[in-house]
């Protein structure tokens, strides 16, 4: 009876278990799933072999009966373990050739059939050994620095990369398989091995970084058990990106893992969630290389608001604090953000953070950069975000008025002048007693600020009169008293 129970109670894992699809490359996480029990893994005898002084090309692993190919993938394996200098190409040429040709044999060995039946765990506990011996390794001193503009700077290309990429392809093919047995894999792929793939992010070879993002995601995917260790230890370099250094290559690759993380999460959202957008997400638009992975940032805090569209005021407001004033570059990133966030917004929300939102809104209108100018008013090209000044146009009207008519009397871009007439022909036609108003209105504060410019214009002339009358007593004086 136990045989049976036990027999009946384990099955082959499904993909939609884990709520991961390891051939998709749009991925979502699905944190509510969890992945049934695998059967135990069946014994093994293969025995470590002894180590190998030098590289010897060995036979291939199809010429050799299945019983014989455990013992020779681990003495591949310990090829594999050498390391070389490939700043020079001439050294240890022919070694370097015997290994790039048993990492490709590894790999598509690997990749011919199911990882349990055709290597023993102690086969995948020396080929994870393996592995972290090649990728984990210091990085050139410059790794880690602000990350390259793509568009003026040539990215750093790591010399080792031809063996690197190989041992990335078979770390790949052992994660990413669904048949691939967690319980045994989660032993050797470890939070030791998970930290060390976190600090591999430095690399300024943006073809590890690529490769780093999907292995990573995929071990978050597969391995609930590093779930909450994954997000901590991106939340750690976040939080030294933006309060320490500000220097990281990888942020743009973290932030794209952590946007398919948000869109799993589950809802109501845990208060874990929210600390992580409050304290990690939008202090990351303070740094100056944001637009390196403002793409990115702007998707993750966009997943939190269609998530939960209360936090929109959390948002925008986090938004407004670090607003920059001075790079305009900046400005249009911001712009083009906080469009996302208002199309994701409620009205109740939209609220909450109005006036202190269209002040900045009015600043930037009068911008004189113009496209800083010019995206502002973009905002309107919106019809959720039109609905939502409709619905509240008697206290944002009066905020950016003036802004409105300063550009249409003045600004010297002709797209920004059209674009000022057009909204202020909207409001015209949505309210025109309310545009009258402000129009009033306007014309009164022109004509009060006029009249104090005219009286300070007074005073500066009674002042120079006086100045010049003081001057001339003076000089009177003085004429005097040598004569």
């Amino acid at each position: 009876m136990f045989k049976k129970m036990m027999k009946s109670g384990s099955r082959k894992p499904s993909r939609n278990d884990a709520g991961f699809d390891p051939n998709s490359t749009n991925m979502v996480v699905n944190h509510a799933s969890r992945p049934s029990p695998l059967p135990p893994p069946s014994p093994t005898t293969t025995k470590q072999p002894p180590p190998m002084n030098s590289i010897e090309p060995l036979p291939l692993l199809r010429d050799l009966p299945p019983p014989e190919r455990q013992p020779l993938f681990l003495r591949k394996l310990q090829i594999c373990s050498f390391n070389f200098d490939f700043t020079d190409s001439s050294k240890n040429a022919r070694e370097k050739e015997i290994k790039r040709q048993t990492l490709l044999e590894l790999v598509d060995y690997i990749q011919s059939g199911t990882t349990a039946k055709i290597i023993s765990e102690l086969c995948q506990e020396e080929m994870v050994k393996m592995i972290s011996s090649n990728i984990f390794r210091s990085l050139p001193a410059s790794a880690g620095q602000q990350p390259a503009d793509a568009e003026e700077d040539e990215p750093y290309l790591d010399p080792n990369w031809p063996h690197l990429q190989l041992v990335y392809e078979l770390l790949i093919r052992y994660v990413v398989p669904s048949d691939t047995d967690t319980k045994i894999a989660k032993r050797f792929i470890d939070h030791s091995f998970v930290s060390n793939l976190l600090e591999l992010f430095e690399t300024e070879d943006p073809r590890e970084r690529d490769y780093l993002k999907t292995i990573l995601h995929r071990i978050y995917g597969k391995f609930m058990v590093h779930r909450p260790f994954i997000r901590k230890g991106i939340n750690n370099i976040f939080y030294r990106f933006v309060y320490e250094t500000e220097r990281h290559s990888g942020i743009g690759e973290l932030l794209e893992i952590m946007g398919s993380i948000i869109n799993g999460f589950a809802l109501p959202m845990k208060e874990e969630h929210k600390l992580f957008l409050i304290r990690a997400l939008i202090p990351l638009h303070k740094p100056k290389p944001i637009g390196v992975y403002h793409q990115q940032l702007a998707y993750c805090v966009v997943q939190f608001v269609e998530k939960d569209y209360r936090l929109a005021d959390t948002v925008i407001r986090g938004l407004l604090k670090f607003w920059p004033v001075t790079n305009c570059t900046k400005e249009v990133l911001f712009l083009g953000e906080l469009e996302e966030v208002l199309e994701a917004t409620q009205p109740v929300e939209f609220q909450r953070c109005m006036v202190p939102l269209f002040q900045r809104v009015a600043r930037c209108l009068n911008s004189s950069h113009f496209q800083v100018a010019e995206r502002s008013l973009f905002l309107w090209n919106s019809e959720h975000i039109v609905v939502l000044i409709a619905q509240n146009r008697s206290v944002i009207l009066p905020i950016i008025f003036a802004s409105l008519e300063k550009n249409t009397e003045s600004h010297w871009n002709l797209a920004v002048h059209g674009l000022s007439e057009n909204i202020k022909r909207m409001f015209m036609e949505m309210d025109p007693e309310l545009f009258e108003e402000c129009q009033q209105e306007y014309e009164e504060k022109q004509s009060k600020s006029k009249e104090v410019e005219e009286q300070r214009q007074s005073r500066w002339r009674r002042l120079d009169e006086a100045v010049e009358e003081r001057e001339r007593v003076v000089g009177e004086e003085d004429h005097m008293i040598i004569s």
